[in-house]
């Protein structure tokens, strides 16, 4: 690709792509190439000019090679990265912002006064029609006020104050609705789904292949906590799917043959098999912005009670106008009470807040699915962990298979994979991704695999009952035994080291020894999350009393419960609850949805099992578990400045009442303040919480 270096300083470079004219698919395309490369650290495209500014490091050779390399065409850029990345969007609205303002300004400086009188009154009538149709449903509220303001305006012949209003009344509805838009597109584009291989049944046997390599009509198997990766109707199986992702009823329904099933649903309990019907995922991703925009969880306790009350205030305004009058038979001092209200100010600031703390919480890889959540965390004094995936490292590690029936480790390793590979748990993929690096192959040799929550996998091969799981689960549970004369062996096992137990026709086969490490940061996490105002912070593990005291001690959490079954971290949540405190719970598993489910805020890491994913309110990366901290301080800065609104608004309003109605100030003065003052606080709390 053809293109020229504008500017260039120390590892800067600012080019120009030689096109016509780029697009907005283009420029995409453009921006995915460049963020792939390792060689740059920060990358934007402006597709009106062509331009493209880039931060690089390392040799500015390789920047040159790579950009005479590019070519549109031979891009792969992921299924729906275009479609919802937003440019477009963002264009369109800087466009209508635009003209918007240079309408208003060259209309006033070039139109003559009466085209101009008649535009204003003409754009007038639409807020007076909205007005009535309010009283006419008995209801005073904003669009009353607008109505009034902008008719008694038209009435005195006082033109440029009515345009004035319109024009800054206009201009806050066209922000609140960028905002509102971009916001929920970017959370609904977190929340699509991130499937990368998926289960079919061919020729009677699971083979695991790329999404992308997934055609209708193909069928796909879907195991229980797995989420549903397209649409389609089910051809075999019955299970539980929960649906909350797309119609926000948490209850779980009946799926069985021929029921049709929707991308992004889980199935909680059982197995389906699926004929696949809807490749593509825009559908998805448009029924979850539907399902965002039509939610209350959007809506924080302040940000709905800043409503309820601007709307309530509306009446005392318009009181207000009528008694000044009365008592001063002044119709200019009882118009600036009309030209100011309380109402727009709020109901432009609060939801704009929230909706840019949920933006900007995104850039930090976090995805928050509500404003109320947002404010949960910060009213949060209790936070309880899940050990596994999440005070420990997300990829634990195998370091040892301990044979207890003379097979070769490999081999009970081969066998344990060949299970564990069907289920979503952090030390099912340590099993996993350790057989792989052996380079251990397998066909499918198992008859259908049972995965039972919170204790561990059966099944059947060659007729021979195959578990594998907790301790509880195989020796008190399934009451195998260990092999006679390999009880020292058992004795010796290393203790610093997390285990899974194999047994095969009630006998113990294999112990696979999973060193699971306490991630570095999580002790300054839990010391960062006490002084935000966390006074509990509690532990809870399926883990051995052993292992759960070890690590409890070395994060210094204040409580930690061993060996729990998911009913006990629901159950810890709700009497926690119940005594008053506000909780929130932080797990990456299949056991730990009802934790999540419980909790005043879930909070789930990003590569966990997919039914934790969905069920909890706010998922972070896996990375690094100061995303919480992050989190929290997002969430405190938020309500903050939730409160330092309110305070403005209604100072700044009652204020510049006091002044018209002692004449100071002229109404059409209010109204410029008013609404200027509206603008600017809608446009401030647009800004990130976090520099």
């Amino acid at each position: 690709m053809k293109f020229t270096i504008k500017h260039e300083s120390s590892h800067r470079m600012r080019i120009h792509m030689h096109a016509y004219r780029m697009t907005y698919e283009q420029a995409d395309t453009l921006l995915y190439y460049l963020h792939q490369a390792k060689e740059i650290s920060y990358v934007k495209v402006y597709e009106r000019t062509g331009d493209v500014s880039i931060e690089y490091i390392g040799d500015r050779q390789n920047v040159i090679d790579l950009l005479q390399q590019f070519h549109y065409d031979e891009v792969d850029v992921p299924t729906g990265l275009i479609e919802n990345s937003g440019r477009e969007l963002n264009a369109r609205y800087q466009e209508k912002l635009i003209g918007k303002v240079a309408f208003r300004y060259l209309g006033k400086w070039l139109l003559p006064y009466p085209i101009r009188a008649c535009f204003i009154t003409a754009n007038a009538i639409k807020y007076i029609k909205n007005g009535v149709q309010t009283l006419w449903q008995r209801k005073i509220e904003v669009p009353v006020l607008d109505a009034t303001a902008i008719g008694v305006s038209v009435l005195r012949n006082d033109l440029d104050t009515a345009g004035s209003i319109m024009f800054l009344l206009g201009i806050g509805e066209l922000l609140e609705e960028w905002t509102h838009k971009k916001s929920v597109d970017d959370l609904a584009q977190s929340m699509s789904l991130n499937i990368s291989h998926v289960w079919i049944m061919q020729d009677g046997k699971e083979r695991l292949i790329c999404t992308s390599d997934v055609k209708q009509g193909d069928q796909v198997v879907v195991h229980m906590g797995n989420v549903i990766p397209f649409d389609g109707l089910v051809c075999a199986g019955e299970a539980m799917v929960n649906q909350a992702s797309l119609t926000g009823e948490a209850i779980a329904v009946r799926r069985v043959a021929g029921a049709s099933v929707y991308a992004g649903t889980i199935v909680e309990e059982g197995e389906l098999t699926i004929c696949v019907k809807e490749i593509g995922g825009s559908s998805r991703f448009e029924k979850i912005v539907t399902m965002i925009e039509d939610s209350q969880k959007l809506q924080s306790q302040l940000e709905s009670k800043a409503e309820h009350l601007a709307d309530r205030l509306v009446p005392y305004s318009l009181g207000g106008t009528v008694l000044t009058y009365l008592l001063t038979g002044n119709v200019t001092k009882a118009l600036s009470i009309l030209m100011v209200d309380f109402s727009c100010a709020l109901k432009l600031a609060m939801p704009i807040s929230v909706l840019s703390a949920i933006r900007e919480s995104c850039l930090y890889g976090i995805t928050v699915k509500g404003g109320k959540y947002l404010e949960a965390v910060a009213d949060a004094d209790t936070i309880v962990f899940d050990k596994t995936g999440t005070l420990t490292k997300a990829q634990p590690k195998v370091v040892d298979v301990v044979s207890f029936d003379g097979r070769e480790p490999d081999e009970l390793l081969r066998i344990a994979a060949c299970l564990e590979e069907h289920f979503p748990h952090s030390m099912a993929k340590a099993v996993v991704k350790s057989a792989i690096e052996k380079n251990l192959q397998h066909d499918e040799m198992h008859t259908k695999v049972e995965y039972l929550v919170a204790h561990g996998i059966s099944t059947t091969i060659n007729d021979v009952r195959v578990i594998i799981g907790s301790y509880h689960f195989i020796f008190e549970d399934e009451k195998c035994i260990i092999p006679e004369g390999k009880e020292a062996l058992f004795e010796s096992l290393p203790p610093e080291y997390s285990q899974l137990y194999l047994a095969i026709d009630g006998k113990l086969a294999a112990v696979i020894c999973i060193e699971d490490p306490v991630r570095q940061e999580a002790q300054a996490v839990v010391n960062s999350l006490r002084k935000a105002g966390l006074s509990k912070i509690v532990m809870m593990t399926g883990d051995s009393e052993r292992t759960a005291s070890a690590i409890a001690k070395k994060v210094g959490v204040d409580e930690y419960y061993s060996e729990v079954l998911p009913e006990d971290k629901a159950s810890f949540v709700e009497a926690e609850k119940a005594k008053g405190r506000k909780v929130i719970m932080i797990g990456d598993g299949i056991n730990d949805s009802p934790a999540l489910s419980a909790a005043d805020a879930g909070i789930a890491i990003s590569d966990g099992a997919e039914i934790a994913r969905e069920i909890a309110d706010i998922t972070i990366g896996a990375d690094n578990l100061y995303q919480i901290v992050t989190l929290k301080m997002l969430s405190d800065n938020l309500m903050k400045r939730i409160r330092k609104n309110y305070r403005s608004i209604v100072g700044f309003n009652t204020m510049l009442i006091l002044l018209g109605v002692s004449g100071v100030i002229q109404p059409t003065t209010s109204a410029v303040l008013h609404n200027s003052s509206t603008l600017l606080i809608g446009l401030k709390s647009m800004q990130n919480l976090l520099d």
